[in-house]
C-alpha cells in the first residue's frame, strides 16, 4: 500500500481521498476504507495505475491483456518477481494434486486463431519450473475452437494422462465419447481452469472416463487466487500471494456459508499494484479445513457476476446448475447445447441447438422448468441456432446476464 502511494499517482489520489495516511500498519477499519477497484477503474486510469519506481530487484515487466470475456478487457503488467511466484503456485498444485510430470499432459486452452490447429496440434510444456524439470514429460496443446469430433480424435491419438481444459469443453468431450461410446485408457484425472465447474460436469467426466476433475481459480492480471484441496471439494486461498476477500453487499467479510463478492490484493506484483480488486466474481465463504494446511476456504465458486440471475427487487441469485437440475431439462428436449440470456428483469431468452426441431410443448416444459428453478415468472423467448457460439477468449458461458445493475 506504501508503495503505490508512493508511487502511482492513482493511488496517491485516491487514498489521500480516503482519508488514508498509508505509513506503518494500517488496522483492518482503515484497509475497509480503501474504495473498491473495479475494471472500469483500470480501464480509465490507464499508466497512472503503473508504478513510476519498481525495485530493479523484482526483474523485468512484461505486459498482458485479460481475455475480455467480461466485455471490458484491460491491460496490466506483471514483474519476473510476480510470475515467479506463479511458477510456485503451480508447482504446488502439481504437488497437490499428485501429478505424475514425468506422464503426458494434453493442454486445450488456446483459442488464437492458427496456434496448434488440428489434425496435429502443436507442443507445450508441464510449466516454467515442471516442464524444466529433468525427465518432465511431453505435454501437447490443441486449439479451444476445434469441434468435439476433432479433439477427441486428437486426444485418442495423444492418448494423454492429464488433460487441462475449460469445465464446459470437458463437458461437450464427455458428451461426445458417452454418445459415441470412447474410452480415454490413460486419463488419470482432468484439470480445469477460466470457468466456474459445476457439480454436473464433475459428475459426466466421472461417467465418461472414471476420473476427477480438479479446479484452478485465477485471474491473468491477478494470478492464482485459490487451488482445490485434493483432500476436500472445496477451494484454498492461495494467501502467500494474494490476499482474497469474499465480501457482503455492506463490504463486510462474509461469514462461512454467505456468498459475497471475490476481492483481490496480488502481493507481489510492485509494477501495477491493484488494492482490493473487485475481480466481478462470486464465491461462498467456507469454514476452516480440517486437512491441515491453515489457508482460508472458499467453499465453491460461483463465476462471474454476469452469470447472476437479477430478480425484480434487485436481488442477485446464483444460476449454477446442479446435476439434477441438468438431467430434467435434457430430459423436456432434445437439446445438444443451450444457453440463457436475462434479456431485463421479466426476460429470459432461450438459446437452443436442438438435435430436431423442438415442439410447442416442448418449448412450454422448458418455460414452466425455467419458472419453477427461478421461483418467479418470466417471459421466455426461443432462438434456434446450429451452434452457440463461444465468447472471444473461447469461453462458453450457459447463463448471461444483460441486466445493468
Amino acid at each position: 500500500m506504501a508503495h503505490a502511494y508512493r508511487t502511482t499517482p492513482f493511488y496517491k489520489e485516491r487514498l489521500e481521498a480516503a482519508g488514508l495516511d498509508p505509513k506503518g500498519r494500517i488496522t483492518v477499519k482503515q484497509w475497509e476504507k480503501i474504495p473498491l477497484l473495479r475494471r472500469e477503474d483500470i480501464q480509465k486510469a490507464g499508466k497512472t495505475l503503473h508504478s513510476a519506481k519498481v525495485p530493479p530487484s523484482h526483474g523485468k515487466i512484461g505486459g498482458i491483456f485479460t481475455s475480455g470475456s467480461t466485455g471490458k478487457p484491460i491491460h496490466a503488467l506483471r514483474t519476473r518477481l510476480f510470475m515467479f511466484f506463479f511458477d510456485s503456485i503451480t508447482l504446488r498444485d502439481h504437488y497437490w494434486q499428485g501429478f505424475d510430470v514425468t506422464k503426458k499432459l494434453a493442454a486445450i486452452r488456446s483459442s488464437k486463431k492458427g496456434d496448434a490447429p488440428y489434425p496435429d496440434g502443436g507442443k507445450g510444456h508441464w510449466g516454467n519450473i515442471t516442464g524444466a524439470t529433468p525427465g518432465a514429460g511431453n505435454a501437447v496443446t490443441l486449439n479451444l475452437l476445434c469441434t468435439a469430433k476433432e479433439q477427441v480424435d486428437w486426444l485418442q491419438r495423444q492418448n494423454p494422462e492429464y488433460i487441462l481444459t475449460l469445465p464446459s469443453n470437458f463437458r461437450q468431450l464427455a458428451e461426445y465419447c458417452l454418445e459415441n461410446k470412447i474410452k480415454l485408457p490413460n486419463l488419470r484425472k482432468g484439470q480445469t481452469i477460466s470457468e466456474a465447474v459445476s457439480p454436473a460436469v464433475r459428475d459426466i467426466c466421472r461417467e465418461a472416463w472414471g476420473v476427477e476433475l480438479c479446479d484452478i481459480y485465477s485471474a491473468r492480471e491477478a494470478g492464482y487466487l485459490a487451488l482445490q484441496c485434493p483432500d476436500h471439494g472445496h477451494y484454498h486461498a492461495q494467501s502467500e500471494v494474494t490476499m482474497v476477500e469474499v465480501l457482503n453487499d455492506e463490504g463486510k467479510a462474509c461469514e462461512p456459508g454467505e456468498m459475497g463478492r471475490v476481492v483481490v490484493t496480488p502481493l507481489h506484483n510492485f509494477a501495477m499494484p491493484l488494492l482490493r480488486y473487485d475481480i466481478g466474481d462470486y464465491a461462498e465463504a467456507g469454514e476452516d479445513c480440517p486437512c491441515g494446511r491453515g489457508l482460508p476456504v472458499l467453499k465453491r465458486v460461483i463465476g462471474r457476476e454476469q452469470g447472476m440471475l437479477v430478480l425484480r427487487s434487485g436481488e442477485k441469485v446464483t444460476t449454477l446448475l446442479g446435476s439434477g437440475d441438468i438431467k430434467k431439462f435434457l430430459g423436456l428436449a432434445p437439446v445438444r447445447q443451450y444457453q440463457f440470456v436475462q434479456k431485463d428483469l421479466e426476460t429470459i431468452e432461450v438459446r437452443l441447438a436442438a438435435k430436431r426441431k423442438i415442439k410447442k410443448k416442448e418449448e412450454d416444459s422448458i418455460k414452466e422448468w425455467l419458472t419453477a428453478k427461478y421461483g418467479c415468472p418470466f417471459t421466455v423467448t426461443f432462438v434456434y441456432l446450429d451452434e452457440i457460439e463461444k465468447g472471444p477468449s473461447g469461453k462458453y458461458n450457459d447463463f448471461i446476464c444483460e441486466v445493468k445493475t
